[in-house]
């Protein structure tokens, strides 16, 4: 299988790897302490990717923060990454993934047990702008989905990869529980369903495709092919 193939899931197991029952990721932050998470240093050399929360589990007003290097000066918070919206506060809990060009980042966390948030950033300078980001399963289904309030979603693992400075490879895990396979029939091959014990229906959801970032800020994706499927119990 290649090495891509795996990456969907790769992000979630090395965090979930923290313990058999994917324990939080917590880290006590000195008062002064930005640290730098995994990936966080930018190609270039002059910028990263840090931590910083407050309290005894570094939750308390947490933020992820743009650096500039080799100073590791503050130069501001990034978008949507709060104390709101993360399960971990560990700064190894997070990951980034920088363009070659070091002016495209994409970072990657959890926001449940098995929900992964990714968040793509535009940096010019020292500003970092949140970019509306790829979506496999909105391109195939037509919808999004709010992890806050769609309970009929279990796991969510998006895994971004560059290939070039613009161009990028994304692969997108996703299970549902539904009482009907009404989405698996929508989904085709990038889909697969299994009956659940006691009724029910749990719906796979595995997809990777080519992308492109445009000069405008918008992305192009190419077409989605099957990814991998797990053996669920």
């Amino acid at each position: 299988m290649p090495c891509r193939a795996i990456l969907a899931l790769a992000l979630i197991f090395t965090l979930a790897a923290l313990s058999p029952a994917f324990a939080t990721a917590e880290h006590r932050y000195g008062k002064n302490e930005y640290a730098i998470i995994q990936g966080g240093r930018a190609p270039n050399g002059k910028l990263s990717v840090a931590a910083h929360g407050g309290g005894e589990s570094g939750s308390e007003g947490f933020r992820i923060y743009l650096m500039a290097e080799p100073g590791h000066r503050r130069l501001m918070t990034l978008d949507n990454v709060n104390d709101d919206n993360i399960l971990d506060s560990a700064p190894d809990a997070f990951h980034a993934a920088w363009s070659q060009d070091s002016r495209t980042v994409a970072v990657s966390f959890r926001s449940e047990r098995h929900i992964v948030t990714l968040n793509l950033y535009a940096i010019d300078g020292g500003r970092a702008r949140l970019v509306a980001g790829p979506d496999l399963f909105r391109d195939v289904t037509g919808r999004s989905v709010d992890i806050k309030t769609d309970g009929d979603m279990r796991t969510s693992v998006p895994a971004l990869t560059w290939q070039a400075p613009r161009r990028f490879h994304l692969t997108e895990y996703r299970v549902f529980v539904l009482d009907d396979t009404a989405l698996a029939d929508k989904l085709g091959p990038l889909g697969k369903v299994s009956k659940r014990d006691g009724g029910g229906n749990t719906i796979q959801f595995s997809a990777e495709a080519d992308g492109e970032l445009l000069p405008d800020g918008r992305i192009r994706m190419g077409k989605p092919v099957p990814g991998r499927f797990e053996e669920l119990e």
